[in-house]
């Protein structure tokens, strides 16, 4: 039987997997939504499948985004990152996510964590979308712009208001399943439900 998906998604099994089993759904731990800071802004300038094939090498050279751990990283590490052939090999991007581990813990300290700040953003429950076809979804939005000037003020780096965008699509923040997608009901019956709360 053949299954309606996203256009966007490929024929590789890696992406077919992260489509139906993870992309659009909400996500409130706080180490997965700094695994996908991570490799949203490690995709910068590159295509997400990229990414995707070299996770486990992330999870593998950043001890499995353990925040504290990242925020210790010293410049040995950094070197020894720099020598791993299983990421990318960008010394800013590797930088990038020590700063922004250090600017994470500061966020849980002041929030208590990181998924009570970020879910402010869109008023705490998932926006739901309405799109017919790939080309009608937005590459940002004012919740990602404001998302992004918000986290560069805390001392966030490669997350302007694209990255922002996708983390947003990542972590179910935002469903943007279109509507020829078999997963596209399950972000309307989730706006009935919250329509039926009201």
């Amino acid at each position: 039987m053949h299954i309606s998906r996203c256009s966007w998604v490929t024929n590789d099994p890696i992406y077919i997997a992260y489509h139906d089993n993870e992309w659009g759904k909400p996500v409130h731990d706080d180490r997965k939504l700094f695994e996908m800071l991570t490799l949203e802004g490690a995709q910068a300038g590159l295509s997400w499948i990229t990414i995707l094939k070299r996770r486990e090498n992330y999870q593998a050279a950043f001890d499995d985004f353990n925040v504290e751990v990242i925020s210790r990283y010293s410049s040995d590490k950094i070197d020894a990152l720099l020598q791993d052939p299983g990421i990318i090999r960008n010394r800013r991007k590797i930088e990038s996510v020590i700063r922004n581990a250090q600017a994470f813990l500061s966020v849980q300290d002041e929030f208590g964590s990181f998924d009570a700040y970020i879910w402010k953003f869109i008023g705490g429950n998932p926006l739901i979308n309405h799109w017919q076809t790939d080309d009608e979804v937005p590459a940002k939005t004012k919740e990602s712009e404001a998302m992004s000037k918000d986290l560069k003020k805390r001392g966030f780096s490669f997350i302007g208001p694209t990255i922002c965008y996708a983390f947003m699509q990542a972590t179910g923040m935002v469903n943007d399943h279109t509507k020829g997608c078999f997963l596209y009901r399950t972000g309307d019956s989730a706006k009935v439900k919250e329509q039926d709360k009201k």
